[in-house]
């Protein structure tokens, strides 16, 4: 870096640091430095610890997993989707945690102002509990499971004759893939990779030595879900058979203990501090995430017990705190589900899955005709996973091959495999239109493959951003540029959700498409930024984060409050996954305090409480978790005459609104805007799926109706019903 480069990056961060320093009126960032807060801790009624919150999301999935009224088969990928979520919870949010408590200064969060040390610590206790009910739900799952034909099982429970064939099996199929470590000066402690399973085992010599031996059990070579060849549906993990014949390994030593083991290792990269003008960003990010790979476990699972001195050599050699170490009576790695899950299949027992659904083609859009002129006509909402993303790819490609159409600008965050998505834009690039594509390199744990996604579009031509600096661009946004007799014409689309044909069928998100030329405009205003490194300043209908998001729904907010200081009607209807902003919840609390009545559909972390008298006596709060993950964010202000009607990226999280690029479109034609408002209130009347959160904290089930209400298969049937009407028609 030459001197002039480093004067200039001291200045930056010098900047930075004001910034984050000062509290920011309406408009602004509006910004405290709470985190760095020294006084002690106080408890506020009504506001609860984001982790604890996200803690308790996941126990609403786990509880799924325990739910009867949940076909049989589901409840196992629930079982699975709370680990998995789990897993990354330890990676990111506890490895963050435990970052902080590495600082010389004392960290709070600005909610419960909880240091970080005081944070880890209730998560551990949680996790505890929550893996306590797991072990409980594991167990009436695999009971449930046996009189439909499957049956997972341990040596205890084998005959001798099984005995000697899985000994068989074990010999000739899996001990010659495995690598047996016993710890010494020549063999050091191996690095344990993430999530793996290993078979770790004390071992002692004729003369009485100790020594640890380690086994990778996590292997591509052999199946994790062995069959019992006398048993029809009966299996074993393979971990397990490695525990078991685990002294045929070592036959000059006698085992003393075992058990397997899996560590769950720290995933806080940095990306920020990577950006330097001499690097390649894209493979600077790439050694980063290589990085990610070797970082210090926070957490370590047992599946057996152990001597607590073999507990203490673990932890030094792997470098965990005790405290951090867990012994698991179920199996650590809940993915072989699937593999029972495609065995039931297999048998014909569709009874024990969820009714087949697939999302339906929007009844607004005649897909026998070009899309570009029904656009210009009108906007068109898709509802995912209930309609079909297929117009939108259709769009894509038919604006690839439209010579009226000079442009294609699109922000990529999250993509699925063999992406439909990319390949649209690679044809529209090899057609000589323009391609300029924002692919974000820091979406966490899509780094690689936003990387090869990034270098294919830029081998067909396409111009390739990577991000800004200081800023992660999290919006969904495309903008397609048309010449025609009248000038420059726009058809813009704004989501909620990622250009993910996967996801797309899985979560429930929504996606506008508009040929509104003042949206199109300020949609070009953002690229327009964007390519030059900036983010936008000022905007009259899109909000724009980082700048122009929080103040303005500040202001919307505020606008409801004056309406009811003027006993009039004061209506907020919000959906987000997340809620952890505190300037706005603080703005929340001051409506309900005025009368504004406020309801709120979090799927997540919610870390305002409602129905606290005298603070948010006007708030209610409903999670829905269901069959498809909720990820549509709808933003609702005022009452039916002067409502306005956004969907946005962005939820009310910091990082959200100030921190990262987000975009919320308002949604303009009357049709859609009673369309959504319907949505909504089928969602706060869903007593199915749909928890309240109370005033205590805890979510409850709640019972409105004689029939229950299930938002999800309410809308599938809508989808389905308009689908078949609309066909008809053609």
């Amino acid at each position: 870096m030459t001197w002039n480069r480093f004067l200039q990056w001291l200045i930056d961060c010098l900047e930075k640091m004001k910034k984050e320093e000062k509290v920011c009126e309406k408009g602004t960032i509006q910004m405290k430095k709470s985190e760095k807060m020294t006084e002690k801790r106080t408890d506020i009624p009504y506001m609860m610890n984001r982790e604890l919150s996200w803690l308790k999301f996941n126990e609403r999935v786990l509880n799924e997993a325990g739910n009867p009224a949940v076909p049989l088969a589901e409840r196992l990928t629930f079982a699975s989707i709370y680990q998995s979520n789990l897993d990354e919870f330890y990676r990111v949010r506890v490895g963050t945690l435990m970052d902080q408590m590495e600082s010389s200064e004392v960290v709070r969060e600005n909610k419960t102002n909880m240091t970080s040390e005081e944070q880890v610590k209730a998560i551990l206790k949680a996790t505890r509990e929550l893996d306590q009910k797991k072990a409980a739900i594991y167990e009436q799952l695999m009971g449930e499971l046996e009189p439909k034909g499957v049956r997972l099982i341990n040596f205890n429970k084998l005959s001798a004759e099984e005995g000697k064939l899985l000994e068989a099996y074990f010999d000739h199929e899996i001990a010659p893939y495995l690598s047996a470590n016993i710890v010494s000066k020549q063999q050091p402690f191996p690095f344990l990779k993430n999530k793996d399973i290993y078979a770790v085992a004390l071992l002692e010599t004729k003369g009485g030595k100790t020594k640890t031996a380690i086994i990778p059990c996590s292997n591509n070579v052999f199946k994790r879900l062995i069959d019992i060849p006398t048993r029809k549906g009966t299996f074993m993990l393979s971990e397990e058979l490695i525990l078991h014949f685990l002294p045929k390994m070592f036959k000059n030593y006698e085992v003393k203990e075992k058990s397997l083991l899996r560590v769950t290792r720290n995933a806080d990269i940095d990306t920020e501090t990577i950006y330097d003008e001499d690097l390649d960003y894209r493979d600077a990010m790439e050694n980063l995430i290589k990085q990610r790979k070797r970082m210090n476990p926070v957490r370590m699972e047992l599946s057996r017990e152990l001597d607590k001195k073999m507990i203490s050599s673990l932890c030094k050699d792997i470098h965990v705190e005790k405290d951090h170490v867990f012994l698991s009576t179920v199996p650590l790695d809940m993915s072989f589900v699937f593999a029972i899950q495609g065995y039931l299949r297999n048998t014909d027992q569709e009874s024990l899955f969820y009714q087949r659904r697939t999302p339906r083609m929007t009844p607004a859009l005649n897909d026998r005709c070009p899309l570009i002129p029904q656009i210009m006509k009108k906007d068109v909402l898709l509802s995912y996973p209930f309609e079909s993303i297929r117009p939108f790819i259709n769009l894509l490609y038919e604006a690839a091959g439209d010579d009226s159409v000079v442009s294609i600008k699109m922000t990529l965050y999250r993509l699925a495999n063999k992406s439909q998505i990319v390949d649209a834009l690679v044809e529209a690039a090899e057609n000589g239109k323009e391609v300029v594509v924002l692919v974000e390199l820091r979406a966490r744990f899509d780094e690689e493959s936003n990387i090869e996604y990034s270098r294919k579009l830029e081998d067909a031509g396409c111009r390739v951003i990577y991000g800004l600096n200081g800023y992660k661009v999290h919006s969904k946004l495309c903008l397609i540029s048309r010449k025609t007799e009248e000038g420059v014409s726009y058809i813009t689309q704004i989501g909620t959700g990622n250009y993910n044909e996967k996801t797309s069928a899985m979560y429930t998100d929504l996606s506008l498409i508009t040929a509104n030329q003042e949206i199109g405009k300020e949609a070009a205003e953002v690229f327009a930024a964007l390519l030059k490194g900036e983010t936008v300043e000022q905007t009259s209908c899109l909000l724009v984060a980082p700048k122009c998001l929080q103040n303005k729904v500040l202001n919307m907010i505020d606008e409801e409050i004056d309406h009811a200081k003027k006993g009039e009607d004061a209506y907020i209807g919000i959906k987000i996954n997340s809620l952890t902003d505190k300037v706005i919840i603080n703005k929340l609390i001051e409506a309900s305090q005025a009368g504004v009545k406020i309801e709120m559909i979090v799927r997540g972390i919610c870390c305002l409480i409602p129905e606290v008298k005298g603070y948010t006596d006007n708030i209610k709060v409903v999670s829905i978790v269901g069959r498809f993950l909720e990820h549509s964010r709808i933003y609702r202000f005022g009452t039916k005459e002067r409502e306005k009607v956004y969907i946005a990226s962005a939820d009310f999280m910091t990082r959200n609104t100030v921190r990262r690029v987000e975009v919320a479109a308002p949604v303009l034609d009357e049709t859609l805007k009673e369309r959504l408002d319907r949505m909504f209130e089928i969602m706060m009347s869903d007593d199915e799926k749909g928890k309240r959160l109370t005033a205590d904290g805890s979510y409850v089930d709640r019972r409105l109706g004689d029939v229950k209400v299930n938002s999800q298969e309410v809308f599938y049937a809508m989808a389905y019903s308009n689908a078949e009407k609309a066909a008809k028609e053609k």
